[in-house]
């Protein structure tokens, strides 16, 4: 399967610091949030890449290239202005995704989530990964009830931002700008979107002060410990 990474966002929380980096290119531990992602989704075989790109997105590209110093192979979809949400930004770059279905991940998350496991194959027209509410986002999204996710249940999870799509779920669509959340509830009506809770490791990047938190974490961990060479 290819996969997605949605870089086209404003990040309008994480102002300042986006004003002059596009968000997935702020840093934590060292290395910027989009690249994390994509040694990720490398070393579990997706090799295949497709960007979308709207604020700064020359840097973006300036920096990443064509992938290949990081093991894979990027195409690239610019969006004018503003951006077209998360909806519009993937129908627009359909024409760049032969796979189907496909990976999306959102380019502002930090996961240690195993990418491989994910369906290659859909009985419907989506398949989301659910994660615990973090403080942010305590009344979050879905529930998930056998494997089907809902938008209604008593049990609320947060849709991570990591999910695999079937050009179908898109077939009424025409160009533009348009959110993807009501083409999921739409197919969630129909039994169409299957979903998995996932239990590790999730962070969603959104402000400059989760940002620093985690970075803070990240170069903890590296640090050896006292007394060892």
């Amino acid at each position: 399967m290819k996969a997605m990474i949605l870089a086209a966002g404003r990040g309008e929380r994480m102002r300042p610091l986006s004003d002059t980096v596009p968000k997935p290119l702020l840093e934590v531990a060292g290395k910027p949030l989009l690249l994390h992602l994509i040694e990720q989704l490398a070393r579990q075989g997706f090799r295949d890449l497709i960007i979308n790109h709207s604020h700064l997105g020359e840097k973006i590209m300036a920096y990443l290239g064509d992938g290949r110093r990081h093991g894979v192979r990027i195409a690239y979809s610019h969006e004018a202005g503003a951006g077209m949400e998360t909806g519009g930004g993937i129908f627009k770059a359909l024409a760049l995704i032969d796979s189907d279905p496909f990976v999306v991940v959102n380019g502002d998350i930090w996961t240690d989530f195993p990418f491989a496991r994910l369906p290659s194959e859909l009985m419907g027209l989506a398949h989301l990964v659910l994660v615990d509410n973090p403080p942010q986002h305590a009344q979050g999204d879905f529930s998930l009830h056998a494997g089907q996710v809902r938008a209604e249940g008593e049990r609320r999870l947060t849709f991570s931002g990591i999910g695999v799509y079937t050009r179908a779920l898109f077939s009424d669509c025409r160009p533009g700008k348009f959110p993807l959340a009501p083409l999921l509830r739409a197919a969630m009506t129909q039994n169409q979107v299957s979903g998995e809770y996932y239990s590790g490791r999730w962070e969603d990047v959104g402000t400059p002060q989760r940002l620093e938190a985690l970075d803070r974490e990240l170069r903890g961990r590296s640090k050896p410990c006292p007394g060892r060479s």
